[in-house]
């Protein structure tokens, strides 16, 4: 075995010498000795950049860069920009172009950009993508990421001036209160917290995707020198199980393990490697089961049980009018199967989580969730614990997507802190989190549509089959969405549909960006499209024709009352593809298309799911705001939101604003970051909190000022009377502070109720709406689609801040473009064949298109200044929008995603075209 070795190199202009291990990688000393934490590590294999450095001027990706190849050189890490305080050009560039959401890439991203620019001052647009085709984002889309940087490079151009704004702070683009500690590495993820004597866990997984536990011995795993702790489910004391729809994920597993990730064991050791040595020598007895490899087995007579109650978790209906009469009036029937695939988040950020038991012997859990209250319930329900003896702190959450929602390594590390001590850190490999988290759903859908000769729809049959994997997640609900968009945004007034949830021996499935409804609007809008083709009608006409507007109903009967932006977005697509439309391809063997689609998407949880979030909003003696809320901020930028609303409603200068969020004992809580909410909930709860406090202000400030309350305006810091005389903030703080008046506003925000599905009322309380437009070019000898351009027109309510919308929508379209033509997670008889990022690929900057983000604004009236939320729609309509411009380019139908390159080459040679290859 090779010995320890002594090296010395630069790093940041200082010189370090220390000793580093066999087969050390550079990233590994940065992080693990030098404490230099903003170099990431997203995959270890050299496939997402986000632990991109310099190395004597060159970039490297340093997760695979052998740290003895260091010896002598000069590393700079994305720490060493920072010069007196003052930021690097390039930092400075990616917050004024809103490149940051997440943060996680974000260190990579810009080292990349520095080693190209370092190098050549002047580069090409091309050459800035070719850098950056390394780096992988999967929240940005790249748009403004590559902003940024052609802004340093002389090629930005200057953005237009958006309409004159009714207000000081909300609608304008400022920028995140977080962006400065994201481009620094000063941003602080699970992974990179640090304590004295912490402990590392690894966590032994089920060889089998079905199979009985007859035995687990962990005794050979315990007697390795360095083994501190191993825990099986004998030794969890309290719930055996957690769960957010059910409870029936099993924390350790006990009777049977139902996929291939289920966890058995956890190991905590004195280090990673001893670990995962250990790991390895725990002895599982197992009786292999039969699997349940699909939706379809499971729903089989014959099929064998994943869980002892039946194979269907959820059976979702939806029925309205007579289906027998609305056929029967159609002139044209289109009946059709499609399939969606199982997909991966592909968060750059693996799950991490560290315990930890403070000195009043309560336990602390640090991890990036969406949901830090649940969590604390989950834990403590497993530890036995009351809720108040358990903490959850969220650290920054390098991506989340709606993969972050259940539970991972919390309890695990949980228990181990309790049992050892001490500090346990659980960091998952990039292989592990694609095996063991929740995935999107894998559906099958059977639609018959009918219309009239004008193209009005009087009739639609669904039913539908999406594969929950092992345990419920959140599939009830996911698949409630599915069902329930399922006609896409149109009137019908005749449905009938049936829609199962399965339990699988597949990875579970749970919450993705748009929650279902990316499965259910591939197949109505390709639907729609075939449609349109067999009436002679254009695409446009037919959804302006039946598009939901106010005054209709949606499939579940909700009469639509106000903010309903659909056909407005119709017609801008339409006007922007009529002035900036590309004339058809005339390079050889290559065809142009375009294609349209149409998309709405709740806001909220509703169907009557109790929906509230609470904000305190503290004025201190120093004249700054601090907001406290248990909202989770997990890039899409509500930190953002709430320091706006806040300055806006006291009008105090925004940097003037503190947020803090996800703390359970510090915040109030936020619920779920999830279903498009925290804008309108948690926004509308910091809206009136302020507005509380204010009031109080005002007051006092009256007084002084002798002016009624109601005549003061509150702007840049200042109370201004009628008459233009004014007192600082500060000193209306003081005037409230000597007459005892509290300086903290709280508020509980609850929207306006909703219903369960079949209940007599609204089921959701808003909804967005989006038209998106894609051009496509096609070889029709490989089968290879470049996706030109996307129009994106989305009714946004109100852009609280316009620059932060497009991100979302750029971040969505392309996320879109990955789930319509190269994302699937292969799982064959329960074994999943994609567990890396070079398998399992992910758009790169070099398949980002030309976005034109279009906000359409009619604003909702519930909604903090009109607004509502956006994370999930803008990824909606993308897919079937290119499906459909590849049909128009071909001819080639899609009826399955992804549209792969052979599947294209297929149908082409089934339509006499195209050359086999």
């Amino acid at each position: 075995m090779s010995e320890p070795r002594q090296i010395g190199f630069w790093v940041n202009g200082e010189f370090r010498e220390l000793e580093i291990s066999p087969g050390a990688m550079l990233l590994d000393v940065l992080r693990d000795q030098l404490r230099l934490t903003g170099t990431k590590k997203g995959c270890g294999h050299n496939a997402c950049g986000s632990c991109t450095v310099i190395v004597d001027a060159e970039a490297v990706r340093s997760c695979v860069y052998p740290a003895s190849r260091a010896d002598g050189k000069r590393v700079q890490t994305i720490e060493g920009l920072v010069e007196n305080g003052q930021l690097h050009p390039l930092q400075q560039a990616f917050i004024d172009a809103g490149a940051i959401q997440c943060g996680y890439c974000t260190p990579g991203m810009i080292m990349a950009a520095k080693a190209l620019l370092d190098g050549d001052p002047r580069p090409s647009r091309e050459e800035v993508i070719d850098a950056l085709a390394g780096n992988l984002c999967r929240c940005t889309g790249y748009a403004k990421i590559i902003e940024a940087v052609e802004t340093i490079a002389g090629l930005g151009k200057p953005r237009e001036e958006r309409r004159e704004l009714p207000l000081e702070v909300v609608g304008h683009e400022m920028p995140r209160p977080d962006a400065r500690a994201k481009v620094t590495g000063e941003a602080i993820f699970a992974a990179d917290l640090h304590f004295d004597d912490v402990l590392s866990a690894k966590v032994l997984r089920s060889e089998y995707p079905h199979a009985r536990i007859l035995g687990v011995n962990p005794e050979r795993a315990r007697a390795v020198p360095g083994v501190v702790a191993v825990i099986t489910a004998d030794d969890v004391p309290g719930e055996k199980n957690h769960g957010l729809a059910r409870q029936d994920w099993p924390v350790l597993a006990y009777d049977k393990v139902r996929y291939v990730g289920d966890a058995i064991a956890v190991v905590a050791a004195e280090s990673e490697e001893i670990a995962e040595k250990a790991a390895k020598l725990i002895e599982v007895d197992y009786e292999p089961l039969p699997v349940v490899a699909s939706a379809e087995e499971a729903l089989g007579t014959d099929a064998p049980l994943v869980h002892e109650g039946g194979n269907i978790l959820e059976h979702i209906r939806l029925r309205q009018g007579d289906l027998e009469r609305g056929f029967a009036d159609a002139d044209v029937i289109v009946e059709q199967r499609y399939r969606t695939p199982s997909g991966d988040h592909a968060f750059l950020e693996p799950e991490a989580a560290v315990g930890v038991v403070d000195d009043d012997g309560r336990v602390v859990v640090y991890v990036g969730s969406q949901i830090p209250f649940s969590d604390r319930a989950q834990i403590a329900a497993s530890l036995g614990l009351p809720e108040d003896q358990v903490r959850v702190t969220q650290t920054k959450v390098g991506g989340a997507f709606g993969g972050k929602e259940d539970i991972a390594g919390q309890i695990h590390v949980a228990l181990l802190a309790k049992v050892t001590g001490r500090p346990v850190k659980l960091v998952y490999t990039r292989e592990e989190s694609m095996i063991a988290h929740p995935k999107r759903h894998a559906c099958v859908i059977t639609l018959k549509t009918g219309a009239k000769k004008d193209g009005t729809l009087t009739a639609v049959e669904a039913r539908i089959l999406g594969d929950s994997g092992a345990y419920a997640s959140l599939g009830p609900y996911v698949m409630t969405r599915v069902a329930t968009h399922s006609l896409g945004p149109y009137q019908v007034p005749n449905l009938k549909v049936d829609c199962y949830a399965m339990y699988t021996n597949n990875p579970p499935a749970g919450a993705y960006r748009g929650f279902g409804a990316p499965q259910a609007h591939f197949a109505a809008e390709t639907q729609m499209d075939i449609l349109a083709d067999k009436l002679g009608l254009s695409p446009l006409d037919l959804r302006r024709k039946n598009a939901l507007r106010i005054g209709a109903a949606t499939a579940t009967g909700q009469k639509l009352r106000e903010s309903v932006g659909l056909l407005e977005t119709i017609d801008r697509v339409a006007e922007a593809m009529d002035t900036g439309g590309a004339p058809l391809s005339a390079v050889p063997g290559k065809r142009r298309g375009w294609g349209v689609a149409c998309a709405y998407k709740n806001v909220g949880l509703g169907g009557g799911v109790p929906d509230s979030a609470a904000v305190e909003v503290e004025l201190l003696d120093d004249g700054r705001a601090q907001v406290r809320a248990g909202a989770a901020e997990v890039g899409q930028g509500i930190v953002l939101v709430l320091a706006q609303i806040v300055a806006e409603e006291l009008g105090l200068e925004y940097d003037k604003i503190d947020v803090l969020v996800g703390d359970t004992d510090l915040t109030p809580d936020g619920g779920p970051t999830t279903a498009s909410r925290q804008s309108y909930i948690t926004g509308n709860a910091a809206r009136l909190a302020a507005r509380r406090l204010r009031e109080a202000l005002a007051r006092v400030a009256g007084e002084e000022l002798d002016a009624s309350p109601d005549e003061l305006t509150f702007r840049a810091g200042q109370v201004q009377g009628p008459d233009g005389k004014a007192i600082s903030l500060q000193e209306a703080i003081g005037l409230a502070q000597a007459e005892g008046h509290s300086l903290v506003g709280s508020e509980v925000y609850t929207p306006p109720k909703t219903v369960p599905l079949g209940g007599d009322g609204d089921m959701h309380f808003a909804f967005g709406y989006a038209t998106q437009a894609a051009e496509v070019e096609v070889d029709i000898n490989s089968g290879e689609v470049k996706v030109l351009q996307v129009i994106a027109a989305h009714d946004v309510g109100a852009a609280m801040n316009p620059r932060a919308v497009e991100g979302q929508l750029e971040g969505g379209v392309v996320m879109g473009l990955g789930y319509a033509l190269m994302e699937d997670f292969v799982v064959e008889q329960g074994v999943p064949r994609k567990t890396t990022l070079t398998k399992y690929r992910i758009p790169t900057a070099k398949e980002m298109p030309e976005i034109l983000p279009i906000l359409v604004e009619h604003p909702t009236a519930e909604g903090p200044y009109g607004a509502k939320g956006v994370g999930e729609i803008t990824s909606i309509p993308t897919a079937p929008a290119i499906t459909n411009a590849i049909y128009n380019a071909t001819g080639v139908r899609i009826l399955s995603l992804p549209a792969t390159p052979e599947m294209i080459r297929a149908g082409l040679k089934a339509m006499g075209e195209g050359r086999p290859t």
